[in-house]
């Protein structure tokens, strides 16, 4: 299938790299340092690497061989029905606008590096200031992507290039600065076992054992691949849908290289414990002791930059979905409706009114980076194993054994890891689903269509989830509060 007027593969790559190197990047090293050695974090990458690439390969598999089908939802649906699917395509469009209410967070933090304590509060949520600047930056940005996608993706390549360079800049002072006694030091070991548990250095505790450290690396490293089906939620403007599963192919080999150099790097220039401690956003200040001042403000500059090409991809990115999911009538057609720029306009100011409301939150929640990302990676993770669980059902009527493994190891990976890492923030999201039956409702109504009783159970489970998640809000129960940082 070929679209004449749609994006090419160097379009759709610079899509899946910048949609997944956003702010995350800029804190990978210190984020993993909280709970792993080195030796630790190298074994996490290898089950990562191991679970995505066969996410990216059942991806590939399948906008090649059901071109018919659009992005993760329509997976979902195709495989176990329409339920399946909103639950999907909805579970998506949440984990993109919260990614993007990450991405503000972070980046008033790195304006902290210039503008100390007028832009994020020491608990980590955000000032007055801080939260009228993003709001305005995410309504500018809306208005960018309304005026059309693809002029929006022109200007997102521009932004990948600009955003690179202070990234390879501190790869080449991390290799020529790397000690290697230093990276070899705590290589498995941890500085709390040589101390008799004794050594702590500003609250962060050095890792335990290999399973509790790459226990603890599974949601991070997972943060920074959201994003790497960019491509294949795009398929619908590529010039070939080809192009659009060999762009998620490059994009994760592209992707596993940096951010493998980056989270590693720091560990032959601090010991754990100090990594661990490191301030927010880490790269920022590493760069800084390597280089001095302007290393520090290269990279704060470069991490607006990112962040801001990340937030456009990622303002793309929920309207897509929201809009397949109208056109597979799991939403109502006004989701779908497009403005004369060929934009999704009416889910696009629908999405920015949620993100505004959830900005506002930030001011009142101490680690709001932390929540957004917590909350965003655990949504996607649903979106990502039934994408291999529907792979696995296409491989076992395809009575293909290699498609049906590479299919269950997608989704057990994303299963495991969810229940391992981010199970208490997919019952939190379950309020969010919950508002979404309102609007999953409507379009069978519209469509003269009705709810099964197994949808009809389905629902009033998750909705049940939902309540006991508010009551326990409400009343602090399971350390909620405490875990969305109230």
């Amino acid at each position: 299938m070929e679209n004449k007027k749609g994006m090419g593969l160097i379009a759709l790559i610079s899509i899946v790299v910048s949609s997944a190197i956003g702010g995350g990047v800029f804190n990978l090293s210190n984020d993993l340092a909280n709970g792993a050695t080195a030796g630790g974090v190298i074994v996490a990458w290898f089950f990562v690497g191991l679970g995505l690439l066969t996410l990216v390969l059942s991806l590939n598999h399948l906008i090649i061989n059901k071109p018919e089908l659009s992005g993760v939802s329509d997976y979902a649906r195709e495989g176990f029905g329409d339920l399946v699917g909103f639950l999907s395509g909805w579970g998506y469009w949440l984990s993109t606008w919260l990614g993007n209410i990450a991405f503000a967070v972070l980046m008033m933090i790195s304006m902290d590096y210039f503008f100390p304590g007028k832009f994020a509060n020491a608990n980590g949520s955000l000032t007055i200031l801080a939260v009228v600047t993003v709001s305005a930056l995410s309504w500018l940005l809306s208005l960018l992507v309304s005026k059309g996608v693809e002029s929006a993706a022109v200007v997102n390549a521009i932004v990948l290039v600009c955003k690179l360079i202070p990234i390879f800049v501190f790869m080449i002072a991390g290799i020529l600065m790397f000690k290697l006694g230093i990276f070899t030091t705590e290589f498995w070991n941890n500085v709390s076992e040589n101390a008799q548990g004794m050594i702590q250095i500003q609250g962060a505790m050095t890792a335990g054992g290999l399973l509790e450290q790459v226990k603890s690396s599974l949601i991070v490293m997972i943060w920074v691949f959201v994003g790497i089906e960019g491509a294949a939620m795009m398929g619908d403007r590529a010039k070939k849908k080809s192009d659009a599963g060999r762009a998620t192919i490059v994009g994760l080999i592209v992707l596993l290289f940096i951010y493998v150099l980056l989270s590693l790097l720091p560990f032959g220039y601090y010991e754990q414990a100090e990594l661990a401690a490191m301030k927010t956003p880490g790269m920022v200040y590493i760069l800084k002791d390597m280089l001095g001042d302007f290393g520090g403000a290269l990279m704060a500059v470069g991490l607006v930059v990112s962040v801001l090409g990340a937030w456009l991809s990622w303002t793309m990115l929920p309207v897509e979905s929201t809009t397949q999911l109208a056109n597979q009538k799991l939403l109502p057609e006004w989701f779908g409706r497009l403005n004369k720029y060929n934009a999704p306009a009416n889910s696009l100011w629908l999405t920015q009114i949620f993100v505004q409301l959830f900005i506002i939150v930030t001011f009142f929640v101490a680690n709001a980076y932390n929540v957004m990302v917590y909350l965003c990676t655990a949504c996607i993770m649903i979106c990502y194993a039934l994408v291999g669980a529907y792979m696995m059902k296409h491989g076992w009527e395809e009575k293909n054994i290699k498609n049906m493994w590479i299919g269950f190891i997608a989704f057990a990976f994303q299963a495991l890891a969810l229940w391992l890492s981010g199970w208490q923030y997919v019952w939190m999201g379950s309020i969010l689903y919950a508002i979404g039956f309102v609007f999953y409702h409507m379009a069978k109504k519209e469509n003269k269509s009705k709810l099964s009783h197994v949808e009809v159970l389905s629902i009033l489970l998750i909705i049940t989830l939902s309540i006991f998640a508010v009551i326990g809000l409400a009343g602090n129960h399971y350390g909620l509060r405490e875990l969305l940082g109230l």
